[in-house]
């Protein structure tokens, strides 16, 4: 393992103050810092911030700034934050003096989701490591020949992928995508605590539009989604619930999912932050989801953050196959399906069985997904290796 490095991790917390996006970021920094690390949290994307409250763009960014500020606080990590609002080009959290400092001494930055506006404004540091959290379709982006995509991806030192298994199915981009995943700091996720006899998940019917690449599209949460519209008619006795918000490119419909028997919920609701989040997981009996559809068609192995949460908790997991078998263990704990067939039966099997698959779920997470591991990793080949 390497020694005390400084360490800045970017994110989308104040981006998207909700509560599962807070966990994606927050995860990298608290386990880092667990690792012994001196980590700061940097957010720098350029963009007019989201207000759930206001259910559009923020109006002043001011909700934005006291829900990353209150987070930090939360997590100890008060002094350990900076953000750039966009609208005033205005800094946030350290001071001038103190993130001056940071930023020239620090070892590595791990720019997670390529959420920097201009990472070549941070190029001074050590070394810059990419994470590519969207795989398939960030390989479109850059087989489409999108020039400053290519120019910020370019800029790091080393690309890394949650796409473990990028094979043909997806374009070649001419980088080298080291492997990673989701770390999760196990001892936040409680696998002890009594949960309802529901099957949940967190989702987006959309998040962006399709892409087309060489005659192939790659869409969205929705396309998989219809496949399995008529499931809960198929599994009386078990409650399929989905936290789903309106949707951004197309929009949710709702009265058409409850009409088929899913329970929807409104996540502004039941896990607008990480306490709540964290709580709608672990009162979770399973999860049940399905995947975009670019996910689907690539096959490249993505695995959701969410349902890393989900086994973290000793949650069983049952969710779409997006070839993440290459690396995770599946039958137990994990169950992967394709078809409305073996969704059910995974779902059957779960309810048979759910005391082997809640301790075959957490013990999943220990052996892959814990933060330890996968950030040691992380870093260890971040500094090793020469510019991919």
């Amino acid at each position: 393992m390497s020694s005390k490095l400084r360490v800045i991790v970017t994110g989308l917390i104040a981006q998207y103050p909700l509560g599962g996006v807070t966990w994606d970021y927050l995860q990298y920094v608290l386990g880092l810092s667990q690792l012994g690390h001196d980590v700061y949290y940097l957010e720098d994307t350029g963009l007019w911030p989201f207000n759930p409250q206001e259910g559009g763009v923020a109006k002043d960014g001011s909700f934005n700034v006291d829900y990353l500020a209150g987070v930090m606080d939360r997590f100890g990590l008060q002094d350990k934050w900076l953000y750039r609002f966009p609208g005033q080009n205005q800094w946030y959290g350290l001071s001038g003096r103190q993130r001056k400092e940071v930023i020239k001494s620090a070892d590595l930055l791990i720019n997670v989701s390529g959420t920097l506006a201009n990472p070549a404004e941070y190029r001074s540091i050590r070394k810059l490591a990419y994470i590519d959290s969207d795989p398939v379709f960030t390989q479109v982006k850059l087989a489409r020949g999108q020039v400053d995509f290519q120019r910020m991806v370019d800029i790091h030192d080393v690309q890394f992928s949650f796409g473990e298994c990028l094979s043909d199915k997806v374009p070649e981009t001419g980088h080298i995508w080291r492997p990673t995943r989701q770390p999760v700091v196990l001892a936040e996720w409680h696998p002890s605590v009594e949960h309802r006899n529901v099957f949940t998940t967190v989702m987006n019917w959309t998040s962006y539009k399709p892409v087309t690449f060489g005659g192939q599209t790659y869409g969205q949460k929705d396309v998989e989604f219809e496949r399995f519209m008529e499931l809960p008619g198929r599994v009386p006795g078990t409650e399929l619930e989905i936290a789903i918000n309106a949707g951004k490119t197309r929009r949710t419909p709702r009265d058409r999912l409850k009409r088929s028997g899913w329970s929807v919920v409104d996540p502004d609701r039941v896990c607008p932050d990480t306490e709540s989040y964290r709580d709608y997981i672990e009162s979770s009996k399973a999860e049940w989801s399905a995947a975009k559809n670019g996910y689907v068609v690539g096959q490249a192995g993505w695995f959701s953050c969410r349902s890393a949460c989900y086994l973290a908790a000793g949650r069983p997991v049952v969710v779409q196959d997006t070839g993440y078998g290459c690396v995770l263990p599946v039958g137990e704990g994990l169950l992967a399906f394709n078809t409305l067939e073996e969704a059910l039966e995974a779902i059957q099997d779960v309810e048979q069985h759910y005391d082997r698959h809640a301790e075959a779920a957490r013990a999943i997470a220990d052996s892959y997904f814990d933060s330890d591991k996968i950030l040691t990793r992380l870093v260890d080949e971040a500094l090793a290796q020469t510019p991919g």
